[in-house]
This record gives C-alpha cells, sequence and structure tokens, in this order.
C-alpha cells in the first residue's frame, strides 16, 4: 500500500502526504456485478483514517478543529471512514477510496470563504422599483369603478 498524497490547494499551501502506516483497509464481499467471482472476491474497500493523527503530519490545531467540525457527522470517535464498492476491481476501488478521502480531507481542512460584505442596491436601482409601483399602481386604479359625482 502506498502513501496518500493530498496535491497542494486551499489550506494546504504545500499539500500533505499521510504515511500507510496511517491508513488502515479492510476488505469485503462487494455487491453488485461480479459474475462468477461475485461470492469470492473481496472487492470492497473500507478505508479508515484517524484525524488525531493529522498533528503528527504538521496540521496546526485551528485546521484541525476546523476539519473535524465539517466531518463531525462522517466521524467516528476521530476516526474518518470511507467506502468503495463501485468497481468489480478490488485494486480500482482501493483508488477510488483513496481519491475520495483526499477530497474530504481537501475540502475539510480549506479555509472558510470570506464573509459576504453587505452592499447596498443602487440609486437607480431604487428609482426604477419605485416607478415600477407607480405603475402598477395606476393600473390597479384604473380598473376600480368610477365615482359618482355629485
Amino acid at each position: 500500500m502506498d502513501d496518500l498524497v493530498i496535491a497542494p490547494g486551499p489550506g494546504l499551501p504545500r499539500g500533505l502526504v499521510i504515511p500507510a502506516e496511517l491508513l488502515r483497509e479492510r476488505f469485503s464481499h462487494a455487491s453488485g456485478p461480479g459474475g462468477q467471482g461475485v461470492n469470492t472476491a473481496d472487492s470492497r474497500v473500507q478505508l479508515a483514517f484517524d484525524l488525531a493523527d493529522l498533528a503528527a503530519l504538521g496540521v496546526d490545531a485551528a485546521r484541525l478543529d476546523r476539519a473535524v467540525d465539517r466531518l463531525a457527522g462522517r466521524l467516528t470517535g476521530t476516526v474518518l471512514t470511507v467506502e468503495a464498492a463501485e468497481f468489480r476491481s478490488q485494486h480500482r476501488n482501493r483508488r477510488a477510496a483513496r481519491d475520495r478521502l483526499a477530497g474530504l480531507l481537501r475540502t475539510a481542512l480549506a479555509p472558510p470563504p470570506p464573509s459576504r460584505r453587505p452592499t447596498r442596491p443602487t440609486g437607480a436601482s431604487r428609482r426604477r422599483r419605485l416607478e415600477a409601483k407607480h405603475r402598477r399602481a395606476e393600473v390597479k386604479r384604473g380598473r376600480s369603478r368610477p365615482t359618482p359625482e355629485a
């Protein structure tokens, strides 16, 4: 099994390499296509990684906390587990699980987006809105019955 390499990106300016010793793989029977080998091939892959090990890889505490918060629904304790069973080949499922884990970690470690700066409507847009309201009021006023003049 090779090391998991996460490419550089937002939150990971130098990328990240997770040694193979920190990844745990389990294999089991996958449902779905497989022909004669469906009952004999252990092609489903479960890849597990403990987020607590990120601190040993040089990830600071703030980014680690952010990752734990973002992945909270997927964690068991601090262990993130990813499953892949969409291919017949165990090798391809291993690659898919690693890609999925790398993508999850990359997005979890990314910094939050910048906050929205509130803006004000332009003067022209306010004027157009009021003119439209005035036109609509005129249409409705034209539909009413004329008042009898005395």
